[in-house]
């Protein structure tokens, strides 16, 4: 067999590498290869278009684009509008400021934004931590002034946080939420939202403050009291109509503008129903007058010192990922059905920024929901104009139609939000967590049940921190695996993996399937010390010779540390020591420059025990050791 030559890798200074590892980790989509080689005028219209992404398609805008947006946008500003009361409500502020935020958000983001799909507005999971981490240190019911106040001031640092991610190019650290921790988390703050309308759906008045679902059903039952029939019959009613055409418009997509639309009607007919019949006076509760006008400036109210600084600072990093997460990911999904690109540090500067000027006019935390977005997504939608033809519509409502809104019942808006939180609950997804990975089903039920009996935020450390420990193992405990030939080839593979495969008397081949560094260079000497003890006792017991060469196939192996570097100098003297000669693999360039640089006296990096392959090697081998003159 024909040996090839390893050789060392091309020289690079210090300062190559520093640029080129500080490229794959901040840039590895190369943005400014679009500037190469053009003209001054060139590159500054398209830097425009790259800040300002609207300046790609607004040229080539035509009236036929214009027709699909106008009809997906007041699709969805029929969905928004209830849902953005509905969530309001959820997070404990007035029920104007989701309408408020369904207003100068989405005209930023069609601005700034790179989906076409995404549409914008409050959500039901970030509302409910928004919510439920201010009211832990301020009532809302005992002083909502400072209240709405502090939720201004999490949203101005949710929208800090997310757009310095995408400008400092720190997109990564959101992938620590990963799908099994988002999975359980979602489920359990959909339950614990649907949960929480059972203070409407039931029409009782003294409901408790706390989260869990023990404390929530004590109070539902310890105030049996204080049930309203009239009020139950309104709410299943309507509950059950509106799941009636959300089950509808899935089984038929091509109906989409059912569940789309059942909202708003669901509000009207309600209302229309309350009004006729005076049931607010009898048992029903209502929204109340509601403030007409558009959105009032409210960065005089941002609080940036005092006791609550700590809080709204924590209340808006933690809504600001889960946001960030669920609008980058919806919008990732769409742009792929649709065969476009999304790019991840655009989205979090616009969604930072639309919620950084959201906080000073007087709207809290907004982002791209699934819901919404599948809705504009089914009506057609072309372009981001949908969420400017949306936020025109709301500002009408603003203007003119806010009287209109004072008979609404709140049940009937308790029913839209259980309604929009039941698909958060994805048993599908689940099941195929189960199938594939059982360890990432337990950090989803983690998730899960910590949302569900401890609280928002607990759970969804627990299931970070688990994410995060199954991380640590992976790295701190790397795949080592012995390798053996398949019979007629030179092909080597895992020998507990095919059962074919033979392992070479006389010859230990081992895979080191992770990188080599201070996590793990202990554990690698020790399992390797017990790899050649184990197989220095099988050649004993088959009487073959005494175990001559140690085989490191170092593919797999994408860099090294000084540890590392550490773990192979001791596990040449180990080797020398049992007169077992140490050979290597297919080093990567890195690792083979590093190794080089710490065998100043060719101790264990000579290129005769050097190999591009494990057959090569074994092949070359054979002639320095007659044990392996048969293979």
């Amino acid at each position: 067999m024909e040996v090839h030559k390893v050789v060392a890798p091309p020289h690079k200074s210090t300062a190559a590498k520093l640029k080129t590892r500080l490229k794959e980790t901040f840039f590895p989509d190369d943005p400014l290869r679009q500037f190469r080689g053009q003209p001054n005028r060139t590159k500054l219209i398209r830097a425009a278009q790259y800040i300002f992404p609207i300046l790609q398609w607004c040229p080539e805008y035509s009236f036929r684009l214009l027709k699909s947006d106008v009809v997906s946008g007041l699709t969805i500003a029929s969905l928004a509008i209830p849902q953005g009361i509905s969530y309001a409500k959820l997070a404990n502020l007035p029920p104007i400021v989701g309408l408020y935020s369904s207003f100068v958000p989405p005209l930023v983001y069609a601005v700034l934004g790179s989906s076409r799909d995404l549409a914008v507005g409050p959500v039901s999971i970030a509302s409910l931590i928004l919510g439920s981490m201010l009211r832990q240190q301020v009532s809302p019911a005992d002083n909502p002034l400072l209240f709405l106040q502090l939720a201004f001031s999490s949203t101005f640092f949710a929208g800090l946080f997310q757009a310095s991610l995408g400008i400092l190019r720190l997109g990564f650290i959101i992938d620590f939420l990963s799908k099994a921790t988002l999975i359980g988390f979602m489920a359990g703050a959909a339950i614990i939202v649907s949960l929480q309308q059972l203070k409407a759906l039931l029409g009782i008045t003294h409901f408790t403050k706390q989260m869990g679902v023990v404390p929530v059903l004590s109070s539902v039952f310890h105030h049996t009291n204080e049930w309203s029939w009239q009020t139950i019959v309104m709410g299943v009613c309507f509950l059950l109509f509106l799941l009636a055409t959300r089950h509808l418009s899935m089984k038929k997509p091509k109906l989409f503008w059912v569940s789309a639309g059942a909202p708003l009607l669901s509000v009207i007919v309600s209302t229309l129903l309350v009004f006729v019949s005076r049931a607010d006076r009898h048992g029903i509760s209502v929204i109340g007058k509601l403030q007409e006008g558009l959105n009032p400036p409210s960065w005089n109210m941002l609080q940036f010192h005092g006791s609550h600084l700590g809080l709204v600072a924590k209340t808006g990093l933690i809504t600001g990922i889960v946001s960030l997460t669920e609008g980058i990911a919806v919008g990732r999904t769409f742009a792929a059905l649709k065969n476009y690109h999304v790019d991840g540090n655009k989205e979090m500067i616009a969604i930072g920024l639309m919620n950084v000027v959201g906080s000073a006019t007087s709207c809290y935390v907004t982002t791209g929901a699934f819901s919404r977005s599948a809705v504009n997504n089914n009506a057609g939608c072309k372009t981001a104009v949908s969420n400017i033809v949306m936020s025109v519509t709301v500002m009408v409502t603003l203007l003119f139609l806010m009287p209109l809104f004072e008979y609404t019942p709140n049940v009937v808006l308790g029913a839209i939000i259980v309604t929009a939180v039941i698909g958060l609950i994805d048993l599908p997804a689940a099941r195929h967590i189960w199938r594939i990975d059982k360890f990432d089903f337990l950090v989803m039920l983690c998730a899960f049940f910590g949302v569900i009996f401890l609280s928002v935020q607990q759970g969804l450390a627990i299931a970070v921190g688990l994410s995060l420990f199954k991380l640590l193992m992976q790295v701190t405990r790397p795949k080592t695996v012995i390798m053996g030939n398949i019979p007629g080839t030179d092909v080597y593979r895992n020998l507990h993996h095919y059962e074919e495969a033979q392992r070479i008397p006389g010859v230990l081949v081992l895979s080191i399937e992770s990188s080599v560094n201070f996590a793990n260079s202990n554990y690698l000497t020790e399992r390797t010390s017990r790899w050649i003890e184990e197989c220095e006792e099988e050649e004993a017991q088959e009487k073959h010779s005494n175990l001559l060469f140690l085989i490191l196939e170092m593919s797999a192996v994408s860099g090294v540390d000084t540890n590392g570097v550490y773990f192979f100098k001791e596990l040449k003297k180990t080797t020398a020591k049992k007169n077992i000669e140490l050979v290597f693999v297919n080093p990567l360039s890195e690792v083979m420059e590093k190794l080089q640089r710490a065998d100043e006296e060719e101790e264990f990096m000579r290129p005769e025990f050097l190999f591009l392959t494990v057959a090569e090697a074994v092949a070359s081998l054979s002639l320095k050791g007659p044990s392996l003159n048969n293979v």
